[in-house]
């Protein structure tokens, strides 16, 4: 059993394959967090410690006991009423304007399956048969607060093969009058004592999830999005860790938030040195009511945690996502190579141009032309026509049917860009349904990338670009569609809602439905998730969109430390990368032709250039780019990922696939800096069978011989010298198979 309920002593106690969880209701019915950690056995009570603590306050219940403060316990759920002034989960206010509550435990239940959540994406049983399946479970355990008639449901999911627990909150308010909800965090951990480093992944617009680690000291160290989306500059995804801990060894947790809005998640340690991490919902701007009989249900959070260091931490998220958030059928399947137009063409094309560039996409080899932003309404520039779903004829030279068809008659399938939560002030649906856009009434609207950005916590305005989609779709092969999303929301006024403070939390809502019902509608449609690129990659968008666009800087070294960012919390299969051209557009970098195609293969893989401009040897290289690719695909996408060396600190960026089955691994890595007298750089391979021996059966270009034969053990203590060569960034990737 994964969750075991001991009545007697009130503990519940949820086991993984290599984790405990455990908590205790105690006498006066407060539910206090005991352990969480490498497995054990028995009842963890006994780390509870008591004492009198100045001006730590008592409960009344606790009478003239002086040594029981919730200002110095752990808590599952902590609470604004109790006396503890640490960060809350939970502050609430009564029809009277009165804050805080007084939930206690009232009761519990055991499903043997994963709970669900309503209208919000959630760890799910796998839809190919997963070994994370075996054993799910869920706990539900309800606290109340008589007073207000308020009750909050616990949820706990346990997948104990991935060693995956989950956590959401469901609030109800099942008395007669009015509760507004001011703060709701999904999880909160208590640790009584320990040195912990706490790691963030922050950055801006093209420089996404770069990984920082500082140590947690007194106080409250926070990060967050209040921009409407979970933003470039923050995600919404923590590791606590003890400061020894590395990519092999160590203590880490993780908390990660399944959710695509505004967040908060933090750590902080108090003034007896315990830590206490949190993530959920941030409260700027956020008030939700509840009326009587109503109920909100908080994001749901994943947590893990590894005794084996950050690398281990990562392959549990990796296997929990691929099989457990993403859903359809290319959640588990390779990925189609694409040429997407928008470094080649810009707006600047025509149905005549993109049927050359599909004739290029399938001389290369490629499966699949996509049409970028452009193709709509008077959308010359990126100044009009958002909102005008209707395809531009004209430009076209004809219907998107014709330029479809003529594209699969080619063997490609067809893609198309949307960017249906943006309304531009210049075009046909504003002029008609100005009050659909979220606009603050008597003041000038903040502009981003010249656009507003539409009240999709109204279901009309959903329903109305649902249609407008279909429209589109309905009347072509299409068989991706990239959504995009290209400025933050500022102006937070809706014009028909009562509370203004329920806004930003309906708007993802909204954005959920429409891409469920998308998903209904087109169940074999592969949708890309993008925001800017990577200003909105979190677990929620993955429920919906098995992949993100990753970043929109295609610079194959600024990639190496996104992806390498993004890996820490979230599969390769889920990050849209390309090959672009060189210099680079975004930062005039040079690059070889192939170490940008690697990068790109550590993702989804696709080209974003102009195959006019390429040499005939480019060309040829590309296409063996492609073959190489469909045979390395299944291992990089859908293997075990290692990350073998920090992008940040070290001059070569290696990382590590190695199939399902542990027979095949393949090696990449890209030199980052060239000097004088250049010194020899190993990597050290990872993951491998320390008896078996492995064979090279493709060595790159990195000096070892095919057939090569070596010990598992010696690749992994010894590692692999890289060959010195002259120029910058030049790239080395090899496979290894399992004799």
């Amino acid at each position: 059993m994964a969750i075991i309920a001991d009545e007697q002593k009130r503990i519940f106690t949820l086991q993984t394959q290599n984790t405990t969880y455990q908590m205790k209701v105690d006498p006066y019915g407060y539910l206090l967090h005991l352990y969480y950690g490498r497995k054990t056995k028995g009842d963890l009570s006994y780390l509870l410690t008591f004492a009198d603590r100045g001006f730590s306050a008592n409960p009344y219940d606790a009478g003239t006991d002086r040594t029981y403060s919730l200002d110095a316990l752990p808590q599952e759920f902590p609470y604004l009423g109790t006396g503890d002034y640490r960060t809350k989960s939970l502050i609430v206010r009564d029809s009277r304007g009165v804050y805080g509550c007084d939930l206690r435990y009232s009761a519990y239940e055991i499903r043997d399956e994963k709970y669900a959540l309503d209208n919000l994406p959630y760890v799910h049983k796998s839809e190919n048969g997963a070994p994370g399946d075996e054993g799910m479970q869920s706990l539900l355990i309800t606290l109340k607060d008589d007073r207000l008639g308020l009750e909050a449901e616990l949820c706990y999911g346990v997948l104990p093969q991935l060693d995956i627990i989950t956590r959401s909150v469901v609030l109800k308010n099942a008395g007669k009058e009015r509760i507004v909800i001011e703060k709701i965090l999904s999880a909160s951990l208590d640790f009584p004592e320990g040195k912990y480093d706490v790691l963030t992944f922050y950055g801006r617009h093209a420089m996404e999830r770069n990984r920082q680690r500082q140590a947690v000291s007194h106080g409250i160290y926070s990060v967050g999005s209040t921009r409407g989306i979970s933003s470039h500059q923050y995600n919404p995804f923590l590791i606590l860790a003890a400061p020894e801990t590395c990519e092999t060894a160590g203590s880490c947790w993780s908390m990660q938030f399944v959710y695509s809005g505004c967040f908060e998640a933090l750590a902080e340690k108090d003034q007896y040195n315990q830590t206490r991490v949190a993530i959920g919902l941030s409260d700027e701007q956020f008030s939700y009511p509840l009326e009587p009989g109503d109920q909100f249900t908080a994001p749901e959070v994943i947590m893990s945690y590894s005794s084996s260091g950050f690398g281990k931490l990562s392959r549990n998220l990796h296997r929990c996502i691929r099989d457990h958030v993403c859903r359809g059928r290319y959640a588990h399947e390779v990925r189609p190579v694409l040429l997407n137009s928008w470094e080649a063409s810009y707006f600047d094309f025509s149905g005549e141009s993109l049927c050359k560039l599909a004739e290029a996409a399938k001389d290369l080899g490629m499966d699949m032309l996509v049409m970028d932003d452009g193709w709509f309404g008077s959308r010359s520039d990126d100044s009009r026509s958002l909102g005008d779903w209707n395809v531009n004829e004209k430009k076209l030279g004809g219907s998107l049917k014709e330029l479809v068809d003529k594209v699969n008659a080619l063997g490609l399938k067809f893609g198309i860009w949307f960017e249906p939560e943006m309304i531009s002030e210049d075009s046909r649906l504003y002029r008609e349904h100005s009050s659909w856009a979220l606009v603050v009434p008597g003041r000038k609207p903040v502009r981003g990338r010249y656009q507003l950005v539409l009240d999709f916590s109204r279901p009309e305005v959903v329903d109305y670009i649902f249609s407008g989609m279909c429209e589109v779709l309905d009347h072509a092969n299409i068989e991706y569609v990239k959504w995009d999303c290209n400025r933050d929301i500022a102006d937070v006024y809706s014009a028909t809602a009562k509370d203004q403070g329920k806004v930003l939390y309906d708007y993802v809502l909204g954005v959920y439905r429409l891409l469920e019902m998308l998903r209904q509608r087109y169940p074999k449609l592969l949708m890309e998730g993008c925001a800017g690129g990577g200003g909105r990659f979190d677990a929620g968008m993955l429920f919906y969109t098995p992949q993100i666009w990753c970043s929109d800087n295609s610079d194959a070294i600024d990639r190496l430390r996104i992806q390498y960012g993004t890996s820490f919390g979230y599969p390769v299969s889920t990050m849209g990368a390309h090959v672009s051209v060189s210099p680079n557009e975004q930062n005039g970098r040079v690059t070889p032709l192939e170490t940008r195609a690697v990068t790109a293969m550590a993702g989804t893989f696709g080209y974003e250039l102009d195959p006019s401009r390429l040499s005939a040897e480019e060309k040829e290289a590309i296409r063996k780019q492609i073959r190489r690719y469909r045979r390395l695909a299944p291992i990089i996408q859908y293997g075990d990922y290692y990350r073998l060396s920090d992008p940040f600190c070290d001059e070569v960026c290696a990382w590590e696939n190695i199939s399902s089955d542990g027979t095949m691994v393949v090696v990449t890595a890209v030199m980052q800096a060239v000097h004088g007298n250049m010194t020899e750089n190993y990597v050290h391979l990872q993951g491998l069978d320390e008896e078996a021996d492995y064979k090279v059966t493709d060595p790159g270009d990195t000096g070892l011989a095919a057939e090569s034969i070596y010990n598992g053990a010696a690749l992994m203590e010894g590692g692999i010298p890289l060959p010195v060569r002259m120029g910058e960034y030049h790239s080395y990737q090899l496979l290894f198979e399992k004799c």
